[in-house]
């Protein structure tokens, strides 16, 4: 079953407004029939998991899906469209603003602190927002976590980040943000293996829907997706066991 929150807008003559826009992760929403990650930022999967800042387990990723889908309200939503999402062609870049806002969503995420800044066509953006987060420790930064393209990327030495994290409890705290069996978010699903084989279509894991006869026999995914789309966007491809023409909700 799908988990994408509805957010009510009023359709307006340009192209950008919807009548039905769907937050799908705390980085990607869908306005006006068209999949718009959030420029200049990167944030947490919603299976991702971060320690808080009382050194518990997180779900980060979660949380700042919920953060995006306040942030919104049942506002209408309008993105600028910065062409192809280079990661996942069929979805698109842009810079997406709640109506009644002057800034935008992918700025407040920063500010909020459930966002990192990244470089968008050679310009960092928001820079001094996570700056200043971070010495506020708010989101992400009052606990302890990995940025989110190395999980993504399955990167388990990848740097650490956050005002909590301890240099003496290195080994437990990658314990914690990679555990061997991650827990599936709500509504999601779809299981997630990194394979080497998946590289000779040029991706890097494999997914599996319940409809594939491998689902059961995988006791121990890497990842969990909400959506085909969402999985390939993270560079997965299907199993090739999955029954054909299955009419099941991802």
């Amino acid at each position: 079953m799908r988990w994408f929150i509805p957010i009510l807008a009023i359709f307006a003559a340009s192209p950008s407004f919807a009548a039905n826009s769907l937050v799908r992760d705390g980085g990607t929403v869908d306005v006006g029939g068209v999949t718009y990650r959030l420029g200049g930022i990167d944030v947490p999967a919603p299976d991702q998991l971060c320690i808080d800042d009382h050194a518990d387990s997180w779900a980060c990723g979660t949380e700042a899906r919920d953060q995006l889908t306040k942030l919104i309200g049942d506002r209408d939503v309008r993105c600028e469209d910065l062409g192809p999402d280079a990661a996942y062609k069929s979805w698109h870049l842009g810079t997406c603003t709640a109506e009644g806002q002057t800034t935008s969503l992918n700025q407040l995420l920063v500010q909020h602190g459930f966002a990192v800044n990244v470089a968008l066509a050679g310009q960092s953006r928001f820079g001094a927002d996570e700056t200043d987060a971070k010495a506020s420790r708010r989101g992400l930064w009052k606990g302890c976590f990995i940025a989110p393209q190395d999980f993504r990327a399955g990167r388990k030495d990848g740097a650490l980040l956050g005002g909590a994290c301890r240099s003496d409890k290195d080994r437990e705290i990658r314990e914690v943000l990679f555990p061997l069996e991650p827990s599936m978010p709500s509504g999601c699903g779809i299981k997630g293996k990194y394979a080497l084989r998946a590289r000779v279509t040029g991706n890097v894991g494999i997914y599996h829907l319940q409809a594939c006869r491998s689902y059961p026999a995988l006791t121990r995914p890497d990842r969990w997706f909400c959506s085909e789309d969402d999985a390939r966007a993270a560079g997965f491809r299907k199993a090739y066991n999955c029954r054909p023409f299955s009419r099941q909700r991802s």
